[in-house]
């Protein structure tokens, strides 16, 4: 029996060959610009992935729970969502593209799921280290633009695990709020300097689908020893960074593939082997806003 074909059938029916056109003819003319490239894009390239990968029925649905339970993992404090992206290398390849200008400025890395806004303002030289671990670390520069130049009143937000390797988020009612968190104003010469402990490798949560994907893959858990900052100044492009001890035995690999090797700081010990210390000097430069 032939198929009746109707000439005055408005939109084609769904074939294998032909599936992200049908989905796609089904978006309206007034969407927005932006949402209909990037829905083109993500359409095409999804039904390509699946045609490539031609998934079983019950492949699929481990693909679907796999996502579910990803969205169930995500909290107040944790995003698992942005584990995800993380460990896939989605993150750094955004933040590659959207920092690409190539200006002398100090290069992005990831922001990670663990920021905490409007962290403490504190003194020039305190202590963030409020549970008392880890080897003592001194930490001073300046923050400059791109021709050398001292950025006075620009603000360095530092944050970084404890020396068991979890943010205070991750253990409230153990370590004191806002441990290893703090936010410096640079000097009329640019100057910054806060007291800390060397940072510490950490492995990322694993106890979600995540670390049960990267545990499927062969992968580690483990992120390179780092400390964070976020460099802010009027007229200035944010800088949004990690700096990480040279001695780190997981600088490449990381597990979200944060490290960039001008990142990599000169960590000089100052105390003694029986009372280790460490001393960080480091300059942040910023580029004009574009």
């Amino acid at each position: 029996m032939t198929a009746l074909k109707r000439p005055w059938t408005k939109y084609p029916y769904f074939e294998e060959d032909t599936s992200a056109e049908v989905v796609l003819a089904r978006m309206g003319a007034a969407t927005d610009p932006r949402l209909a490239e990037v829905m083109t894009s993500a359409i095409k390239h999804l039904h390509a992935f699946v045609k490539e990968v031609r998934p079983t029925h019950e492949e699929w649905l481990t693909a679907i729970k796999f996502l579910t339970e990803t969205g169930h993992m995500c909290s107040d404090w944790r995003q698992e969502y942005i584990l995800l992206s993380d460990t896939l290398g989605v993150t750094m390849l955004v933040d590659a593209i959207n920092h690409s200008h190539g200006d002398g400025a100090t290069e992005n890395t990831i922001l990670g799921p663990f920021y905490v806004e409007n962290p403490p303002h504190r003194e020039n030289g305190a202590n963030i280290c409020l549970d008392g671990k880890g080897e003592p670390l001194t930490v001073q520069g300046r923050v400059v633009d791109t021709a050398g130049n001292p950025i006075a009143g620009a603000t360095v937000d530092a944050w970084q695990t404890n020396d068991d390797g979890f943010y205070d988020v991750q253990q409230k009612g153990v370590q004191p709020d806002m441990n290893l968190r703090g936010i410096f104003t640079t000097d009329a010469k640019g100057r910054f300097s806060f007291r800390s402990v060397k940072p510490r490798y950490y492995p990322i949560p694993f106890d979600g689908p995540v670390g049960k994907l990267l545990g499927a893959m062969q992968r580690g858990p483990n992120r390179a020893a780092h400390i964070h900052f976020i460099v802010k100044a009027q007229g200035f492009e944010t800088v949004i960074t990690h700096v990480f001890p040279p001695d780190c035995p997981y600088l490449e690999l990381d597990a979200v593939f944060g490290v960039k090797e001008t990142l990599i700081g000169d960590f000089r010990q100052t105390g003694t082997p029986s009372a280790p210390e460490w001393q960080l000097d480091w300059d942040f430069t910023l580029a004009p806003s574009r």
